[in-house]
């Protein structure tokens, strides 16, 4: 089983690494041996969520483990000026929670963790969030720290790529799930839909409380 968990990780990590500007066409959703409960993977050794400080898109600090109360928190690492990936990451993740019943709806909190601090200021992360829902939470750190905090979570973040525009962020585009106990037990890759993310959201928050 823990070899199974290592290859299911891998493939996950081998399919989410994208530039911002690439086209999520080609990315499939990887599933585990628990797949018949989810269409994300169910990781058979979870992560575990990091002791870490940001500054939410309020300005005020917030603890990455006691930040919410929701039980359930939905992390993604992207950043504003990303130019496609992101955008229907956050976009998805908000039309699936849309769908959800209202109890299941009060259970999930999404975090939007800035790769690109520079320029994602809490200002700037309140005006993109509330585009897609307000009730989203953007958070920006030094980028150091955003790197650290994302290696805990099988992230991946590259470097910069030069554009007519400024620049894209390379980085790993997979959607983490966390418990209550801010154990990190589901992956969703890009390309996982609305109906896939809708349902697995309501399966995951009813093993909640």
């Amino acid at each position: 089983m823990r070899r199974l968990a290592r290859l299911v990780l891998a493939a996950v990590a081998a399919v989410a690494l994208a530039a911002c500007g690439t086209s999520a066409a080609d990315v499939r959703p990887v599933g585990s041996a628990s797949a018949s409960r989810y269409a994300g993977a169910e990781l058979t050794e979870p992560y575990t969520m990091p002791e870490a400080t940001f500054t939410d898109h309020d300005g005020q600090k917030f603890d990455l483990r006691t930040g919410s109360d929701k039980p359930v928190v939905i992390v993604f690492f992207g950043y504003t000026n990303c130019p496609d990936i992101c955008k229907t990451t956050m976009s998805d993740l908000a039309s699936a929670l849309n769908r959800v019943s209202p109890e299941t709806r009060a259970k999930v909190q999404v975090l939007l963790i800035t790769v690109d601090p520079q320029r994602d200021t809490p200002t700037v992360l309140k005006t993109y969030l509330a585009r897609f829902d307000p009730s989203f939470i953007g958070l920006n750190a030094p980028l150091d720290e955003v790197k650290k905090v994302a290696a805990t979570m099988g992230v991946v973040i590259e470097g910069t790529t030069k554009t007519a525009d400024g620049y894209e962020v390379t980085h790993s585009t997979q959607v983490i799930g966390f418990d209550a106990d801010r154990k990190g037990r589901l992956v969703w890759t890009q390309g996982t839909s609305i109906g896939d993310f809708k349902n697995d959201f309501e399966k995951f928050a009813a093993t909640q409380g």
